[in-house]
């Protein structure tokens, strides 16, 4: 299945910004069930499903929940009892019926909102800095028997909470490897005065084409503008360049960071991390490593557990199946769960794609446009017509079941396809002005020009790659558990190290 790959789609190696999700195998030591746990639906980067903490024996996953002035557990949910689908928030009922699991919420101070709604990147940012973090260290000093904290990379005031109860914290990654070293590098941008930008005219001048080889564990052939989008700013206290930063830093204080990857693929990016945090866990791809956990139990509760952030439209996989002959490629196009674009751009897409000629599958949120145009109102008169028959247009699908089938434009999805243009071979890049005939031409490329092929040819070879990679994260995932998180001699290790 080929996919339209420019700036505007996401990593399959990072999944979706507002996911994090780890799959553990079972907890001996404390007799609980595998973790897999999510940040909030409401907000794309409002990725509040703080950690896990098992205590007692049950994996304790943490949630945020709005402006209540202080931790809560959920209406029909008691400490030492599961939580019932109805009871509990969307992280609730991702995992319902893992009856291993506990939940509790934590406020983030802010008011409530449309649990559908895209929320502002900047102001969840503060407010997770600002906020969170002595709700965080009430909660689990109101606890016992809390052995360890896994906590979101961004949500590094994990570190200091476990470390005040002498517990260790992993901090997970489901970022790639190349767009954690992108943030990190905001520093040596700063220091050498490129970031922030002198004024607004640096965005367009021909500036962010500026080549930027010399940064540690990163691609010889980055320029400025593949660097993650929150250093596109004339602030210095931009809220979310300078929160970004903070945290990729503060991250070489956890126990450990467990990266959603694997090294075969983003091998100097990971020998960087290793050099500045002492222990880095390679467990990824994660889709694969789940699939050989649920193959290593056999079959369960695991199997239904979504990992999405909007309602999903299963009639996208039957029109897959029907399409004739098989297997038979369509162009996939999505851009992701909280970006947006304007009307015009939309417009562009929707020509591009008709006048392809080749049958596709997109996905059109109802809020991806700009301001208050529905995404139906902007697309261009006749198109639904002239794609009838071989277009599908869907508000949200199951995305790993659509990417397994046969047949980026924010945070650090620049980087991402700088990394799968030049690196990996398995992308074009459309640029900056999407015009309908450019991505024409990229679709037809893709789909049947020499370039399509030799992308197909390098995507098998990640794919094999990947594949072999299981084996080894789930060896790393035991490594995680036995050697960081659940061992008293790391754990005191840790605590000299620190002081």
């Amino acid at each position: 299945m080929a996919r339209v790959r420019g700036q505007a789609r996401r990593t399959a190696a990072r999944g979706e910004r507002g996911w994090r999700a780890m799959a553990t195998r079972p907890l001996a030591a404390t007799g609980g069930e595998e973790i897999l746990r999510h940040g909030k639906k409401a907000s794309g980067v409002r990725r509040m499903g703080l950690g896990i903490a098992v205590i007692e024996g049950f994996p304790f996953l943490l949630d945020d929940t709005g402006a209540s002035d202080r931790p809560s557990w959920p209406r029909s949910s008691t400490p030492g009892a599961s939580a019932s689908p109805s009871s509990t928030p969307s992280t609730t009922t991702a995992v319902a019926g893992l009856t291993a699991f506990r939940f509790a919420t934590i406020p983030d101070g802010l008011p409530e909102s449309d649990a559908d709604a895209t929320q502002d990147p900047a102001t969840i940012s503060y407010a997770t800095k600002h906020n969170c973090p002595p709700h965080l260290r009430s909660l689990l000093a109101g606890l016992d028997g809390v052995t360890c904290v896994v906590a979101d990379n961004l949500m590094s005031f994990s570190v200091d909470a476990a470390r005040e109860m002498g517990v260790p914290c992993a901090l997970f990654e489901t970022a790639s490897a190349c767009g954690y070293m992108g943030y990190r590098n905001f520093r040596l941008l700063i220091d050498r005065g490129i970031i922030p930008f002198k004024d607004e005219e640096q965005l367009t001048n021909g500036f962010m084409d500026t080549p930027v080889d010399w940064a540690p564990g990163m691609s010889k052939h980055m320029r400025l503008k593949d660097f993650p989008t929150f250093l596109r700013t004339t602030d210095p206290n931009d809220v979310l360049m300078n929160f970004q930063l903070q945290e990729v830093e503060r991250s070489e204080y956890a126990s450990a960071v467990v990266i959603n990857t694997f090294d075969e693929l983003e091998q100097p990016a990971l020998d960087a991390m290793r050099a500045i945090i002492p222990a880095v866990y390679t467990i990824g791809p994660l889709a694969s490593v789940t699939e050989q956990v649920v193959v290593r139990r056999g079959p369960g509760p695991l199997d239904a557990v979504s990992c999405s952030l909007w309602r999903e439209d299963q009639s996208c996989l039957a029109w897959l199946d029907a399409r004739k002959p098989r297997p038979r490629s369509v162009v996939y196009v999505n851009f992701g769960s909280i970006t947006v674009m304007s009307g015009q751009e939309l417009a562009e897409f929707a020509s591009a794609l008709a006048s392809s000629g080749h049958d596709f599958l997109w996905i059109v949120r109802p809020d991806v446009v700009k301001g208050d145009t529905s995404s139906a109102a902007a697309l261009p008169p006749g198109f639904l017509e002239a794609t009838k028959g071989r277009g599908l247009l869907a508000s949200w699908c199951d995305q790993e079941a659509v990417l397994r089938h046969e047949a980026p434009f924010f945070a650090e999805q620049q980087t991402n396809c700088r990394y799968k243009c030049v690196e990996w071979g398995v992308a074009m890049e459309v640029g900056d002005d999407v015009r309908r005939e450019a991505v024409e031409a990229r679709i037809r490329e893709a789909m049947g020009g020499d370039k399509g092929k030799e992308m197909a040819r390098r995507a098998a070879e990640w794919k094999e790659a990947a594949a072999g990679s299981a084996a080894r994260s789930l060896a790393n995932l035991d490594r995680l558990i036995n050697d960081v998180l659940l061992s008293p001699a790391r754990l005191a290790a840790y605590s000299k190290w620190l002081q």
